[in-house]
Parts: C-alpha cells; sequence; structure tokens
C-alpha cells in the first residue's frame, strides 16, 4: 500500500497521531487493507506525511496492541490475519463509534438540544436500518 493513501491534517482538531489510527482502522474495517497485507514503514510514512516517526511508531504500537497489526522485527508491520474478522469487526465499531462521537460534540456546539439529537439518531437509523424497524 502506498502512503499516499493515508492524510493527516494539522488544523484538524483531532491529534495527528489519532487521525492516522482512525485512518488505519479504517482501511482495515472496509477492507481497503486485508489480512496479511504490509503497511508502509515508520520512517516511509512519516516522512510522506511530515510526521515525527515517533508519531507513527506509536499509531503502530497501538495497532498492535489492538490486535489489528502485528509487528515483526526486520519485516514490517502487517495487518492481522489471525482473528481478523473480530478485529475487522471491532475497528469498524471503533470507528463508528468514534464518528458518533464527534456527531454528538459538534451537535451540542451548535446548540443543539440532547432530545433534537436524539430524535435526529432514531431517524438516521429509520432511514439507513429499515429492515430493522418494526
Amino acid at each position: 500500500m502506498p502512503p499516499a493513501f493515508f492524510s493527516v491534517d494539522p488544523h484538524g482538531g483531532a491529534p495527528l497521531y489519532a487521525q492516522l489510527t482512525e485512518q488505519i482502522k479504517r482501511a482495515v474495517a472496509i477492507g481497503a487493507l486485508s489480512a496479511g497485507e504490509r503497511l508502509p514503514t515508520v520512517k516511509g510514512l512519516a516522512h510522506e506525511l511530515k510526521l515525527n516517526p515517533n508519531t507513527v511508531a506509536r499509531v503502530y504500537r497501538e495497532l498492535e496492541r489492538d490486535g489489528i497489526i502485528a509487528t515483526a522485527p526486520g519485516r514490517g508491520s502487517f495487518v492481522r490475519e489471525n482473528g481478523a474478522v473480530g478485529e475487522t469487526r471491532r475497528a469498524a465499531t471503533d470507528v463508528a463509534t468514534s464518528a458518533v462521537g464527534d456527531a454528538v460534540r459538534e451537535a451540542r456546539s451548535l446548540g443543539v438540544t440532547l432530545n433534537e439529537v436524539r430524535a435526529i439518531v432514531a431517524e438516521s437509523i429509520a432511514r439507513w436500518y429499515p429492515e430493522e424497524q418494526k
């Protein structure tokens, strides 16, 4: 996978390591990164994204701790094959949790009330999960 697949926004509000972690989890969750696929090297990705290599190393350590990637010294970092289905599911829910949290935080900053947020969420659920409505 080319490093250009990922990007970070220094003015995006979220810490750079969090942005990159989220992007890699999303790529795993949607299958853009498949089990066994090699990630860019820490140095290569840091150079491409103009990040400190320690930032990329931190991202890789967290992803390894979460069971999403595995690192083999001298060989690189790879999307885990063992338990990939469970980890992909967890990566998907992590990404969704983050997106919903961002949306709720934005709604609150705009002055949307709790009851209005609940109504918005209920409408979205009804729209995107019509088969599960009674």
